[in-house]
């Protein structure tokens, strides 16, 4: 058996039904991990002793009965800016080089209890803020499809983990597209779901009203399977919602008959590559001869999205991130002379460039004197685009699109200009400023043979509607992963 292809539900099932255990599974996975990660980067920490007890632990517990659930003994990686207790978080920030938390977050413990076993914390943009994951202090990911190119960002590191079967699923955050985009870079599946449906409660935070954690994985099943797990009310976390409808496998029905779509002109304006729109209307053409209903439609308003999730987001990063001072954990200046000194030299050391850049954007809309003209105005025009999407979605089921307008740039283009890499954002953001759920999955190879992201934006709360169509869509396509490290190094 060749345990690296499967998805998570299938090894869960295949370990249930004892054809491979927990323990085989893992060291599968940390062969896999020392054989690809000089080249590719996608793990700030792997704790190999610490998961190989754990999953024997865990298959201890499956044997005896007391675990029987679709991912006990699975082996999952964790975005680096999720607490998890005795094990490095870093945010892959030197601000945090040292930061060893005493607490997991709520959506790290609902996977534990469902009994995945973490093998260790995956490379990002440095506090989440970058599009390629090229930010992080501990060096860049490369895209596993071809490691000239990066992965996306800001959970790169989780998406290049899940291509290169360097784990079976991951979890990320989406702030901007932060899990859609690098999801549609790599070829994965990617989800971003409802705000508030699963808990912030240890996520290090960027963009609080922004922040939503969700899974990476191989296909539309694991996806639903995974949110299923991980969504929870919390009452630890003040943002967090109560739902009674958080059943999301009972969506994996291959059915679109009669479901309206609805495809936004904006979205396939000047600046989206030709390869990219053929692909996104073809996935298109198929789930309307499976009797979905496609119209096309004015959105409106997209082009101020990318200003107004700008704004807020350094806006409250810039107020999130006041907490790392080189006072009560992390980085400290070796030299300084008195308090402010010290703040100031360990803040100048600790962060990188996007971090500053970010922050000092964030201080500026919120001085005296700018934050009408700037933050408040941002505040009035995310409220303007969730009614669009509101007038949408009176509309139609769900809304289809490209996740990015161009497919992964090479490593070193976007740092090198980023605003270029800012405009990349221009299909995902609305979705957080909105609080909407969307799916990345893949829909395609472009000339370069690069993985081509089709993105399906539901209304709040409704999940399951992307599910079925994502489900649907996967089904007519069949499968689809990146190619191995040999077949690579065969080009």
């Amino acid at each position: 058996m060749d345990i690296l292809s499967l998805t998570a539900v299938e090894l869960a099932t295949a370990i249930r039904e004892k054809r491979v255990t927990a323990v085989e599974a893992m060291q599968a996975v940390l062969s896999a991990i020392k054989e690809q990660e000089p080249n590719l980067n996608c793990y700030v920490t792997v704790d190999e002793e610490g998961a190989l007890k754990r999953a024997a632990l865990v298959q201890e517990e499956i044997e005896k009965g007391r675990l029987n659930t679709p991912l006990a003994g699975v082996p999952v990686a964790i975005k680096d800016n999720m607490c998890t207790k005795d094990m490095l978080t870093t945010c892959s920030s030197k601000i945090l080089y040292n930061f060893i938390p005493t607490f997991s977050s709520e959506a790290v413990l609902n996977l534990e209890k469902a009994g995945a076993v973490i093998i260790g914390k995956t490379n990002m943009d440095e506090f989440a803020m970058g599009s390629t994951t090229e930010t992080s202090y501990f060096g860049a990911t490369k895209n596993p499809w071809n490691p000239n190119h990066v992965p996306g960002g800001s959970s790169g590191g989780s998406a290049a983990a899940v291509a290169a079967k360097e784990c079976f699923f991951a979890l990320g955050s989406d702030t901007g597209g932060s899990i859609r985009q690098p999801a549609g870079f790599c070829g994965v599946v990617g989800m971003k779901p409802t705000y508030g449906t699963v808990s912030r409660y240890g996520l290090i935070a960027y963009g609080s009203s922004l922040d939503q954690i969700g899974p990476l994985c191989k296909d539309v099943t694991d996806c639903a399977t995974i949110l299923e797990v991980i969504a929870s009310h919390d009452k630890k976390d003040s943002t967090s919602v109560a739902r009674e409808d958080t059943d999301f496998t009972s969506a994996l029905i291959e059915d679109v008959t009669g479901m309206k779509i609805g495809i936004p002109r904006d979205y396939f304006k000047e600046g989206l590559e030709p390869d990219i729109r053929d692909a996104v209307m073809k996935a298109a053409k198929s789930l309307e001869e499976k009797g979905a209903v496609i119209e096309e439609f004015d959105l409106g308003l997209v082009e101020y999205a990318i200003p107004t999730y700008y704004t807020i987001a350094a806006a409250e990063a810039s107020s999130n991130l006041e907490r790392f001072d080189g006072i009560k954990y992390g980085y400290r200046t070796e030299e300084y002379e008195g308090l402010h000194n010290m703040y100031k030299k360990s803040r100048s050391e600790g962060f990188g460039p996007e971090v500053k850049r970010r922050i000092m954007l964030g201080s500026f809309v919120l001085s005296s004197g700018y934050y009408d003209a700037y933050y408040l105005k941002a505040l009035r025009v995310k409220a303007l685009i969730k009614k669009a999407f509101d007038d949408a979605f009176a509309k139609y089921d769900l809304i289809l699109g490209p996740v990015a307008p161009t497919t992964a740039p090479k490593l070193g283009e976007s740092l090198s200009d980023p605003l270029k890499m800012y405009l990349g954002d221009i299909y995902t953001i609305s979705v957080n400023l909105a609080g909407l759920p969307g799916i990345t999955l893949p829909c395609g190879l472009d000339k370069n043979g690069l993985p081509i992201g089709l993105q399906m934006i539901g209304d709040c709360f409704k999940e399951k509607n992307l599910i079925r169509a994502a489900y649907t869509y996967e089904k007519i396509r069949g499968k689809f992963e990146a190619p191995t490290q040999q077949e690579r190094s065969g080009d």
